[in-house]
């Protein structure tokens, strides 16, 4: 996921990187087990054994996108054990990437439109019952998944394989931000600074800081709702604790990750490279990148408690009813 073009086989820092890379290689293994057979559940459970509802819709969706990228871990995990040589292609160099980017931005997107839900549902109760439905949730989870994919393309149009600088016979995927017909010249390098520019700050805004401001309103709201009413607070505590944490685990998660990649830019943009900035980035991003990995895994765990708080709770409150 980290987008150095085959640093990690500068000798500088050769025995850190060995142990970050061993430390990385346990716990893509551990995701990937985890998060397959989590997601794998979360999918079979809210897609065909419990009644649909909006939150089913929320969380199957959200399974789906850590499912999918869960299950192109083995590459990355290949990849690693053969010291960064990839022998899978130039497909799937692409795909596998286009999989990790598609997972970053439908999941943010579809946290970003739970909260926007649940912050309808509390602020305007009414208006949320006559309008929220499960074939209004599956199109807004289209739209979703339709947007992850557009922001998605670049990220597979400009991956590429090459000999790795340091020893050819190694083949390593990299980002090119380059087309198979662009030149070595002067302004196609301009060209493909501006790309790499554009894709780290628009992943970073579209991917992280507008939704999580959204986000962020809307818990706003819900909270300044619920101090004005008890009766509310008492009914949708447990559920929005766990909603909450989903959110925060995916904040903590995925923040590091896109402040190495702000990093690298920098980095990369400066006329002398920062030495101070080499070694965050060598340390750095090994551990950002577990951290968003883990994510996968955890999601899972949080919403399958969730919806099972909701359930448990609505059928008390029937049975109160009776």
């Amino acid at each position: 996921m980290s987008e150095n073009n085959g640093s990690v086989f500068t000798n500088e820092y050769a025995d850190l990187t060995k142990s970050l890379n061993t430390m990385s290689l346990v716990i893509y293994c551990l995701t990937f087990v985890l998060g397959v057979l989590g997601n794998g559940v979360v999918i079979w459970v809210t897609g065909f054994k419990m009644k649909k509802t909006v939150n089913t819709v929320w969380f199957l969706n959200l399974a789906i996108a850590d499912f999918l990228f869960t299950a192109f871990l083995p590459l990355t995990v290949v990849k690693m054990a053969l010291n960064y040589h990839w022998p899978f292609g130039k497909f799937m160099c692409k795909l596998s990437i286009t999989m990790n980017l598609l997972n970053i931005f439908a999941s943010v997107y579809i946290l970003m439109v739970i909260s926007v839900d649940r912050c309808v549902s509390v602020v305007w109760p009414v208006w949320a019952q006559n309008h929220r439905s499960v074939r209004k949730a599956s199109c807004v989870s289209l739209g979703v998944w339709v947007l992850a994919l557009i922001l998605s393309t670049p990220y597979f149009v400009f991956r590429d394989t090459g000999p790795s600088r340091v020893d050819n016979t190694i083949m390593i995927c990299y980002y090119k931000f380059a087309l198979p017909d662009d030149s070595v010249t002067e302004s196609v390098n301009q060209l493909r600074l501006l790309r790499h520019q554009a894709m780290t700050l628009t992943r970073f805004l579209l991917g992280f800081v507008v939704p999580f401001t959204v986000i962020v309103s809307c818990y706003a709201a819900i909270i300044h709702r619920l101090r004005r009413n008890r009766t509310l607070a008492s009914k949708s505590s447990r559920p929005f604790k766990i909603i909450a944490a989903v959110i925060t685990t995916f904040f903590l998660c995925w923040a590091p990750y896109h402040i190495m990649a702000l990093i690298e830019l920098v980095n990369h943009m400066a006329i002398h490279s920062s030495e101070i900035l080499d070694q965050v980035y060598t340390i750095g991003v090994p551990i950002a990148t577990n951290l968003a990995i883990l994510n996968s895994c955890l999601n899972p765990l949080l919403s399958t408690f969730l919806e099972l708080t909701v359930t448990h709770s609505q059928g008390t409150r029937r049975e109160m009813s009776k």
